[in-house]
């Protein structure tokens, strides 16, 4: 399943699956018509309890660390609200298999989805536009084996701990590191924002100077070249990947993609302005007005109408209190949010290329 980094009802303040969504309690006051995915997969599984049969895998495949790990805890605190004993069978014969997948799929436009079917003589409603390099990193935990998935590249691994990591802090992270300045400077396309010298140096520093010399390479994999992999990634045309879409959902990728390095850059109290420049970024494009004047509309799926005045307050520092931000709260954060305040100011008055002039050579 992919069902997006925000898709797991997990509560972010007490890290637990968030019992009071309406579409849960709809799920658990009519389990046998569940509408959620959760409803949906632990209805699967008491019906296969029930006739005897085995559990079966449930393998999510989305940017999350340890993702089998997260779907675990929802699952289950799914099937324990709706029924203890079951949730306990789940949990002693189900398997949640934590799995990296590396390959970048842009949203498919009408026109795009035309274009496809005209030149492959289709007529695909739901036409997929995929890049030619891809990776799939599985832990070996099946409930009832698994079909021969290494016959089509599948790695199998014991721990895929930091194969996620190279991939949700390098690639995913430099994703949003580019996307969400590159809005405000009227990108669209993700091959035209990496093609802006500015823009590239920055994501260049950012990931040399702040993320690699934080990560463990599994052997084989050169982080250098990874990162050379990363940028030609960005820069195929033909993917004609949108800057909007890397940028939707921010709060929820920001807490996934960027929480270790932010979390290490302040414990360690080194550089913070490459990072900081991207909280400023992010916090500028939610506003929804490029730094030509036009408007544009971002999907935060998560806040409410109380964070949205935050965004739009003209103080500077009131957006710095949005969840995006939670994760590294426990720890002092007041030189990274005094500079995220500065470039906000910066990016604001004279533009995303003065605010990047005063970063860290």
């Amino acid at each position: 399943m992919t069902i997006t980094e925000g898709g797991y009802n997990i509560n972010e303040v007490t890290g637990e699956f968030d019992l009071r969504s309406i579409s849960v309690q709809k799920d658990l006051n009519n389990p046998s018509k569940p509408e959620t995915i959760f409803g949906y997969v632990v209805e699967g599984l008491r019906r296969r309890r029930d006739a005897g049969m085995k559990a079966f895998t449930i393998m999510s495949c989305d940017n999350l660390r340890h993702n089998g790990d997260v779907a675990r805890k929802a699952f289950l605190g799914f099937a324990h609200a709706r029924d203890p004993a079951l949730a306990e069978w789940i949990a002693q014969n189900a398997t949640f298999p934590n799995a990296m997948v590396d390959r970048i799929t842009p949203t498919v436009t009408t026109d795009i989805a035309r274009q496809l079917n005209s030149e492959n003589g289709l007529n695909d409603d739901l036409p997929v536009v995929a890049e030619d390099f891809h990776q799939w990193v599985l832990e070996d935990s099946f409930a009832d084996g698994c079909p021969p998935l290494e016959q089509v590249g599948v790695q199998f691994v014991s721990d895929v701990t930091d194969y996620e990591h190279i991939k949700i802090r390098m690639l995913n992270a430099a994703h949003i590191m580019l996307s969400f300045p590159a809005i405000l400077m009227g990108y669209t396309l993700v091959d035209h924002a990496i093609g802006d010298p500015q823009l590239k140096k920055n994501i260049e520093k950012f990931l040399t100077l702040d993320v690699i010399p934080t990560l463990t390479a599994p052997l084989g994999i050169n982080l250098q070249d990874y990162m050379e992999s990363v940028i030609n990634r960005f820069s195929n045309p033909a993917m004609a990947d949108q800057t909007l879409r890397i940028a939707s959902d921010g709060s929820a990728k920001i807490q996934v993609f960027w929480t270790e390095t932010v979390r290490h850059i302040l414990i360690n109290k080194t550089e913070c302005s490459r990072i900081a420049f991207g909280m400023a970024a992010y916090l500028e494009m939610l506003r929804g007005v490029d730094m030509q004047g036009q408007t544009y509309l971002i999907t935060e799926p998560s806040y409410s109408k109380d964070q949205d005045t935050l965004i739009h307050s003209d103080d500077y520092a009131a957006a710095l209190q949005l969840p995006a931000f939670d994760t590294w709260r426990d720890l002092d954060s007041s030189i990274l949010d005094q500079k995220v305040i500065q470039l906000r100011k910066i990016i604001r008055s004279q533009g995303v290329v003065a605010a990047l002039a005063t970063l860290p050579i």
